[in-house]
């Protein structure tokens, strides 16, 4: 028999097993899921990345 898969909750750092019966997984429940949610909703988390050349002066779609 496996050892199941233990995760902490990003939200509040709980403990979650990782199986078909956690429907919230990664999260511990659905108020944690919606925090996080809320969090990336309000641009308080976000992935760093390349900047957006769209609203850059000297961005046109006309090609050369």
């Amino acid at each position: 028999m496996t050892k199941p898969t233990i995760v902490k909750c990003p939200t509040c750092q709980s403990a979650v097993v990782w199986n078909a019966e956690s429907p919230f997984r990664p999260f511990c429940s659905k108020k944690c899921q919606m925090i996080d949610f809320g969090e990336w909703a309000d641009e308080e988390k976000s992935i760093p990345g390349a900047p957006d050349m769209s609203d850059s002066d000297g961005w046109s779609e006309d090609q050369y």
